[in-house]
C-alpha cells in the first residue's frame, strides 16, 4: 500500500479550542497515540473564528473533514454578547456545518447545565431561565438546539457533559487548578464550604480514549448526550485538606465558614475593588467566585449510561486523588517557573542550569560557546540528503 493511500485511509477532523485544557489533551492524544487513524488539525481562533459563520465555511469547505470535535468556550466571567456568540452561536453554526456535510459533531458540555443534587441523569437539566449565568445559559441553550437539530435535520452529534475538570497543561488558573492554587498559596484561610458537600470531578486523561470510541461506534453514540465523571464523587473539604496534607501547610483550617458570612465579604471585596478602580488600579474577583454557592451544595453526576455503553475505561482505578502528587508537582513547578508561587521553588525544580545562570552567567555562556553552538549533525545530514536528491533529479 502506498503512502498516499494510507493517508486517503485516515479520518480528518477538526478540533475546535485546541489550546484548552481539555482540547490540548485532546490533541496531544490523537497526535501521539493514533497517528495512523486519525489526522487531527487544531486551527487557531485567528484561523477559524467560529464567532464568524463565514470562518466556518470556508474552512471547512476547503478541507472537508470527516469529524469535529467542539471543545472551545468563553472565559467564565464573559459578558453575555462572547458567551452567546461563542458557547451558543458559534456551536449551532459549526453544527450547520456538519448537518451539511453530513459528518459527525461532538460537542464538549458542562455540569453548569444541571442542577444541584446527587445521582444527577443526562435528562435532568436545569429550565432555561434569564438569571443564569452567561456560561450556563449558553451551554444549556447549545444543548437544546443540537437535540433539536438532530431531531429535525439528522444532526450526528454525541454531548458530552464534565464536570469538575483535572489534568495537566492547564494554562489557566480555573477549576479545580484554582483550588490547589488557592491552598499552595495559602491563601485560603478556612473551609468554603459545608461538610461531606460532594461534586463529580472528571479525568482529562481519560477523555480522548472515550472520544476515539465513540468516532469508531457512531451507530451506538450518535445523538445521544453522556456523563463523562470518575466513578465516586469527592467531598470538596477531604479533597482540600488532602492537598493540605501534601503540600505540610497548616491553611486552611478545618473551620467551615457558614455561606451566608461568604457573601458579607464577597460583597466587600466587590465594594473595594470597585472603589481601587477609581484611582487606576486594575482588579477582579476570580471567576470561580460566581460559583461559590456550589461549594456548598453537592453536585454528583449519574455513570449509569457511560457504564452500559460500550466503552472501558482504561484505567478505572484513576481518579483525583490518585492523580494528586503528580498534579502539585507539576502545577507548582510551572506556578514556580511563573512567579506566581515561590515557596516550594527549591523543593520542587531546583536546577543546576537555573542556578549558573543566576550566579554565573559568564561561567555558563562560556560553557554553552565550548559545547553547544554546533549545527545539528541530523539536519546537516537531512540537508546533504536534499542536495543529493536535488542534483540526481
Amino acid at each position: 500500500m502506498t503512502q498516499e493511500s494510507q493517508k486517503k485511509q485516515r479520518r480528518l477532523g477538526v478540533l475546535i479550542g485546541g489550546s484548552g485544557l481539555i482540547g490540548g489533551t485532546l490533541a496531544h492524544y490523537f497526535k501521539s497515540k493514533t497517528p495512523e487513524e486519525f489526522d487531527i488539525r487544531a486551527p487557531s481562533s485567528k484561523k477559524l473564528s467560529i464567532r464568524n459563520a463565514q470562518d466556518i465555511i470556508l474552512y471547512l469547505q476547503r478541507l472537508k473533514p470527516d469529524f469535529v470535535i467542539n471543545a472551545a468556550m468563553a472565559s467564565l466571567d464573559s459578558d453575555a454578547q462572547l458567551a452567546f456568540e461563542t458557547n451558543y452561536l458559534g456551536t449551532v453554526n459549526l453544527a450547520r456545518a456538519c448537518t451539511a456535510l453530513n459528518i459527525s459533531y461532538i460537542y464538549m458540555s458542562s455540569a453548569a447545565v444541571l442542577p444541584h443534587g446527587e445521582n444527577l441523569a443526562e435528562e435532568d437539566r436545569l429550565p432555561l431561565k434569564p438569571n443564569m449565568t452567561n456560561y450556563a445559559k449558553s451551554k444549556l441553550m447549545a444543548e437544546t438546539t443540537l437535540e433539536y437539530m438532530g431531531e429535525t435535520m439528522g444532526l450526528d452529534y454525541t454531548i458530552i457533559r464534565v464536570a469538575i475538570v483535572y489534568g495537566e497543561h492547564d494554562h489557566k488558573i480555573q477549576g479545580f487548578h484554582r483550588l490547589l492554587f488557592t491552598i499552595a498559596d495559602e491563601s485560603m484561610p478556612f473551609l468554603f464550604t459545608r461538610r461531606k458537600v460532594k461534586h463529580s470531578h472528571s479525568n482529562a486523561n481519560k477523555l480522548p480514549y472515550f472520544i476515539h470510541h465513540i468516532l469508531n461506534h457512531r451507530e451506538e453514540f450518535s445523538r445521544q448526550t453522556y456523563h463523562f465523571v470518575d466513578k465516586e464523587p469527592v467531598a470538596f473539604d477531604d479533597l482540600a485538606l488532602t492537598i493540605r496534607a501534601y503540600l505540610e501547610l497548616k491553611k486552611p483550617r478545618e473551620i467551615y465558614v457558614p455561606y451566608p458570612v461568604v457573601q458579607i465579604g464577597k460583597f466587600f471585596l466587590e465594594r473595594l475593588i470597585s472603589f481601587l478602580g477609581q484611582f487606576g488600579i486594575a482588579a477582579r474577583l476570580p471567576p470561580e467566585y460566581m460559583f461559590l454557592k456550589d461549594v456548598y451544595q453537592s453536585q454528583t453526576l449519574s455513570r449509569e449510561k457511560l457504564e452500559q455503553s460500550s466503552f472501558v475505561d482504561p484505567a478505572p482505578k484513576e481518579n483525583i486523588y490518585t492523580r494528586l502528587p503528580s498534579l502539585i508537582i507539576y502545577y507548582l513547578t510551572r506556578w514556580g517557573h511563573l512567579n506566581l508561587i515561590t515557596r516550594y521553588k527549591n523543593e520542587f525544580f531546583a536546577d543546576d542550569l537555573e542556578g549558573d545562570f543566576l550566579y554565573r552567567p559568564e561561567e555558563l555562556l562560556r560553557s554553552v560557546h565550548a559545547d553547544s553552538i554546533a549545527p545539528f549533525a541530523e539536519l546537516l545530514e537531512t540537508k546533504g540528503d536534499d542536495e543529493s536528491s536535488y542534483l540526481a533529479s
